[in-house]
């Protein structure tokens, strides 16, 4: 399994976009996902793994080898673009095996590798078919296919279900996932779809206008947000501004907006003292409605949406800020217009910067 290693990779397109810049390694067999909104510089990197686009300094390692200046087709990666990119006059065992063509592998051997991919994506009994024949969901797997089918070090996948419906996402994200781990391949994978990111991948890189704001596992990113930013853009979050009241070895008292106070854990990463200003983040199922005399913050509802298994309230607190609160579904909940109080799971607060 091959680590890919961006060593202080830059992208500078001119004096009027952002520098694009990365330092990281990817493990061998991981799948890594480059995760931010449209713009960000994601898929300047994945083309940069490629060698379609060529840094502006630094350095793109397989391994020990240094691949900056090669060639794409000589890196030995496989590639998903987001239009499959397939060919329209070939069938599908044609599509899948262009690559071992290429290559001039035996005929034999082949037809055998062919076959057994087309199974491991579930197209067996496919081969005959013409591209224009298939769903959208089927060619995505006839693109996966043909990327796998080679046996590359890395496999690389430019928002490949972009083009798919919710459910053949979900479907197809799982497969892709399967086929990558069980062909022992590092995966790259570039999406702007934080809930698709978080289902499939090992770790997360989270990019935004260029810069990365934190790389960590999905779990670590969801509950430990490193910035502002993160927390925002990973699902939904209330980013409040607070003020440090005190701050001690392990945990730092703040003020929250209306005055209540909360004690948090301490980032060790973050130097605080009393009277500075920052961000807590509170995820909308950490917070609950109480009783007056134990809630810490006051507010109205201002909406409500049911949304099956749980119902998401707005909340405008005093202040003039707004907060997010999701519960399980119950029919004796607050209504629109109801003030209510609200406390929250202190162990689950997480400070962060801008």
């Amino acid at each position: 399994m091959i680590p890919v290693q961006l060593d202080n990779v830059t992208k500078v397109y001119g004096e009027d976009s952002p520098p694009i810049s990365m330092d990281l390694t990817i493990e061998g067999g991981e799948f890594f996902t480059l995760l931010g909104p449209s713009g960000c510089g994601k898929s300047t990197m994945l083309r940069i793994i490629a060698g379609f686009v060529q840094p502006t300094s630094g350095r793109v390692l397989f391994g020990e080898k240094d691949l900056t200046r090669t060639a794409p087709n000589r890196r030995d990666t496989g590639m998903v673009f987001q239009n499959y990119a397939l060919f329209p006059h070939l069938s599908v065992a044609q599509n899948v095996a262009y690559g071992l063509t290429v290559r001039k592998v035996e005929k034999k051997e082949k037809a055998r590798r062919v076959a057994r991919v087309l199974a491991d994506v579930g197209l067996d009994g496919y081969e005959d078919r013409r591209i224009d024949e298939l769903s959208g969901g089927q060619q995505q797997r006839v693109a996966l296919a043909r990327a796998v089918v080679i046996s590359p070090s890395v496999l690389l996948l430019d928002e490949p279900l972009s083009n798919l419906d919710a459910k053949l996402r979900e479907e197809t994200r799982v497969q892709i996932r399967r086929v990558q781990s069980e062909a022992g391949i590092t995966g790259v994978y570039v999406t702007h779809d934080q809930a698709e990111a978080m289902a499939m991948s090992d770790r997360i890189a989270v990019m935004e206008a260029g810069r990365v704001h934190q790389v960590d596992t999905p779990r670590e990113i969801y509950h430990r947000p490193a910035t502002a930013f993160v927390a925002r853009f990973i699902g939904r979050s209330n980013v409040l501004p607070v003020e440090v009241a005190e701050a001690r070895e392990k945990d730092v008292t703040v003020v929250l907006p209306g005055g209540a106070r909360l004690a948090v854990s301490r980032r060790d990463d973050l130097e605080l003292a009393a009277g500075e200003r920052t961000f807590l983040s509170l995820r909308p199922e950490t917070l609950r409605f109480t009783t007056p005399d134990e809630g810490r913050l006051r507010g109205t509802v201002t909406n409500l949406e049911f949304n099956g298994a749980t119902t998401s309230y707005e909340v405008a607190l005093e202040g003039e800020l707004t907060v997010q609160i999701t519960t399980p579904d119950q029919t004796s909940g607050p209504r629109t217009g109801d003030t209510v109080s609200l406390d929250c799971e202190s162990a689950r607060a997480w400070l962060v910067t801008a």
